[in-house]
């Protein structure tokens, strides 16, 4: 039996929407804790400004642990089209090192699943896509691994193809998914719908684990602050949800992956236990 590993796995920080005392508490717990790896799962900025990127990359470059960090929708050039199709992640040049970085633990990996693209046939293009050449060089990385190496991947949406109620969520996820499921990934980590789950979903080639963690910014759904804490052992991962609430892990999470980030307003859908709906949303501009 390996060691225990402890991972952090924190996403949607939204730099111009940020939560200062939610980004000093991980940050020290990350100084303190000394965990093996921080995993970035996506949105580090609210509206892809310069000022924005410049926070947001400071804050990660400055936490002294290896560090991946997934490209989120909101992280793609707002203002400038041009930008957004020519260097879509021209921005995160402070920690280009950084970005889809796959990470080696030892007998433990960490790859990298884009799921964010420059435009889609959708509008707003928010949603997630598994683009054929992102699918292929995910696997690839998997595939080079000697066999039943430990696997978790990365991504910022959630990869379940539809909603219960039949919104379309993430376009070629369910091929994903299967693709992961088949070579017996122990958990695929993503972000973008501020609220934390922990759900298994069910493919042609068995069942694949999604793990989602929630915002510590201040646009929150329905749960406070918080990022994930893992614990590896052997093929198992533990999930424990840590915020300043002090809110039991079973509390915080949703039962099925929400449709998108917004707080949940009507009737029927998925609301955490803990039911921290914001009153009124803040401003964005």
């Amino acid at each position: 039996m390996t060691a225990p590993l402890t991972l952090f796995h924190i996403s949607d920080l939204h730099f111009g929407l940020e939560d200062g005392r939610a980004l000093a508490w991980t940050k020290a717990a990350i100084a303190r804790e000394r965990p093996a790896a921080v995993a970035v799962t996506g949105d580090l900025t609210m509206r892809a400004r310069r000022r924005e990127f410049a926070a947001a990359c400071h804050w990660i470059g400055d936490l002294g642990a290896p560090v991946t960090v997934e490209p989120g929708n909101h992280d793609m050039p707002y203002f400038n089209l041009a930008e957004r199709f020519v260097a879509p992640f021209g921005r995160f040049r402070a920690i280009e090192g950084l970005l889809e970085q796959p990470l080696d633990l030892g007998d433990l990996h960490i790859v990298p699943l884009q799921t964010v693209t420059r435009a889609q046939w959708r509008f707003p293009w928010v949603d997630g896509w598994v683009r054929r050449p992102a699918l292929a060089k995910c696997l690839t990385l998997i595939d080079a691994l000697p066999p039943g190496a430990r696997v978790l991947v990365t991504a910022h949406h959630p990869l379940p193809e539809r909603a219960p109620d039949g919104h379309r969520l993430t376009i070629n996820g369910s091929r994903a998914m299967a693709e992961l499921a088949r070579r017996g990934v122990l958990a695929v980590l993503t972000g973008h719908v501020h609220d934390p789950f922990d759900l298994v979903a069910e493919t042609p080639h068995g069942p694949l684990r999604m793990i989602g963690a929630g915002t510590l910014s201040r646009r929150i759904r329905s749960t406070p602050p918080s990022f994930n804490q893992l614990t590896v052992t052997g093929r198992e991962v533990q999930v424990k949800v840590r915020n300043l609430e002090a809110v039991p892990t079973s509390e915080m999470q949703v039962d099925e992956v929400p449709a998108e980030a917004l707080p949940p307003r009507q009737p029927g859908k998925p609301v955490a236990p803990v039911a921290a709906v914001p009153a009124v949303d803040p401003p964005v501009h």
